[in-house]
């Protein structure tokens, strides 16, 4: 059986996943090659406790500047494309850029 994948989110995010508000996650620099179908473990990333199992419904990647209104449903807002940016560069570091590829990740709790 292969390994489920796990996915980190910040404290403040865990209520708006467990909600179900949340079923939207956005990642560069995808290192675990996810994709649909894909078991997953939910970690709080400030406590590493594992919160929730999830199953991915669907991906797909975007250029950070192509991003539309209907991109964000299910995902958290931002109050203006810099503090995005500034978000992602405080998850991913300096290398965030309007020509980055972002992987949307839909997924349900399970």
């Amino acid at each position: 059986m292969e390994k489920r994948k796990t996915l980190k989110f910040k404290d403040h995010l865990v209520p708006l996943v467990l909600s179900g508000f949340k079923n939207s996650t956005w990642r560069l620099f995808d290192d675990k090659d996810l994709q649909e179908g894909d078991e997953l473990i939910l970690i709080n990333s400030d406590t590493s406790e594992e919160f929730a199992a999830a199953v991915i419904l669907s991906t797909k990647e975007k250029k950070l500047k192509d991003l539309q209104d209907s991109d964000f449903e299910g995902h958290e807002k931002f109050e203006s494309e810099e503090k995005m940016y500034e978000a992602y560069r405080s998850y991913y570091g300096d290398n965030v850029s309007p020509d980055g590829i972002i992987k949307m990740v839909i997924f349900k709790l399970k």
